[in-house]
């Protein structure tokens, strides 16, 4: 499936609810069922600087695809950093670099984040479109 087809399938699964706060709420409960990191992972190295929360990041890259990890004690930034890893997981760096999560916004996702928790969202793509260009420019 591509980023294009992940999104509009998020986009039909979200607008299912009526609104913003709902649809964010989805998503928490979402989070609530995702198994957490494994001890191993969840280590300095791999938590992510500038977020109030701990959030703890974990990349891979096999057979020309990227897949990332999260967890976090905030089930909040769980949810965000959840959202994103799952909707990047399997993708090309160059897809990725090429699809940014802007479509979120007139969903309603955002605009219930506090400001240090859309700072996290923010943190999270970077970090994922660093990994991507990393990868796509070990390539060339």
């Amino acid at each position: 499936m591509t980023l294009a087809e992940k999104q509009a399938q998020l986009t039909t699964e979200l607008t299912a609810f009526k609104n913003g706060q709902d649809r964010f709420a989805f998503l928490v409960e979402r989070a609530k069922k995702k198994l957490p990191l494994p001890s191993a992972t969840r280590i300095e190295k791999n938590l992510l600087s500038g977020c109030l929360a701990k959030l703890w990041l974990v990349s891979e890259f096999r057979t020309g695809k990227c897949f990332f990890h999260s967890d976090s004690d905030s089930l909040v930034v769980k949810a965000i950093a959840g959202l994103l890893c799952e909707f990047y997981s399997g993708h090309s760096p160059a897809e990725i670099l090429a699809h940014d999560p802007q479509f979120l916004a007139p969903l309603g996702i955002t605009q219930h984040l506090t400001p240090n928790r859309r700072n996290a969202l923010a943190k999270v793509w970077e970090y994922i479109q660093d990994f991507a260009r990393l990868k796509l420019e070990s390539k060339l």
